[in-house]
């Protein structure tokens, strides 16, 4: 999910206490190094037991029954477009949705649905919920998010119920945007707030790359090397992503809303969004 809310629009594609992180530098991408690899390590503060590992590799799995198969985010018409064409414009598209796009603003909403159930507060689980629901910037957005938040409740209802989940149910009767099921089951579930998002972004990240992989098309070999260049970006927009209020939300990646928008009315499509 993109959502526009103050934003700054730009035409480039280029308890624990919470860190903000520095701006993202511009320039090229470089690949992952020590320094990235050495602040994960020292991130690990929280240590995730096996049960709460074995659940969110479940849930973020790409067998879990949400359909992320079936969306590519306007991908397929940037493609379409000639905005993406090769390894290295992808992982340009890719950067900017993670980091100044859907992918930062959902992480937020995660981080502030986490909380909300680990605090027991149904006033801010109700908040964040209606949101996340109302803030996306496209048709096709909002079914993405909704559809795959929806069918997360369902899933994980059947399979891991928790008083969370329920709760949620409870205080809100409307459409449920991914990033919200998420963290209300990681948060019902004990599975700590550094985690899942981490988890969740790269979750996200993957489905997109493999939606360029699949519609450029791309070798397995790049796709993954697209994924392992943007792996600092992810490591900072959890952390950026921790220490954001509700209202830092706002996007800067225009064109991929604008893609969203072109692609509901593509003449050929193979995505549902």
């Amino acid at each position: 999910m993109i959502i526009i809310m103050g934003m700054t629009m730009s035409l480039t594609m280029a308890g624990k206490p919470l860190i903000r992180s520095s701006p993202r530098k511009r320039g090229p991408r470089s690949k992952p190094s020590d320094e990235p690899e050495s602040r994960l390590r020292g991130n690990e503060r929280e240590d995730i037991a096996p049960a709460a590992l074995y659940r969110l590799m479940a849930w973020l799995s790409p067998a879990f029954p949400v359909g992320a198969f079936s969306y590519s985010s306007g991908i397929e018409w940037a493609i379409e477009a000639g905005d993406i064409a090769d390894a290295a414009t992808l992982g340009d598209w890719l950067g900017v949705m993670l980091a100044e796009g859907g992918g930062y603003c959902d992480a937020i909403l995660l981080a502030h649905a986490h909380r909300a159930v680990v605090a027991g507060d149904d006033a801010a689980l109700r908040g964040v919920a209606e949101l996340a629901a109302a803030f996306a910037p496209t048709k096709e957005r909002h079914l993405e998010t909704t559809a795959q938040g929806n069918a997360f409740v369902a899933a994980a209802r059947a399979a891991w119920p928790c008083a969370a989940i329920e709760r949620l149910k409870t205080v809100w009767d409307g459409p449920v945007a991914y990033p919200v099921a998420v963290g209300v089951a990681a948060g019902g579930h004990g599975v700590g707030l550094e985690s899942t998002l981490l988890a969740y972004l790269q979750a996200v990240l993957a489905n997109w790359t493999s939606a360029g992989v699949r519609l450029i098309p791309l070798g397995q070999s790049d796709g993954l090397r697209v994924l392992a260049g943007l792996e600092p970006l992810v490591l900072a927009t959890a952390q950026r992503a921790q220490a954001a209020a509700l209202d830092d939300l706002g996007s800067a990646a225009f064109r991929a809303d604008l893609a969203s928008a072109r692609h509901e009315t593509q003449y050929t499509r193979l995505f549902r969004s």
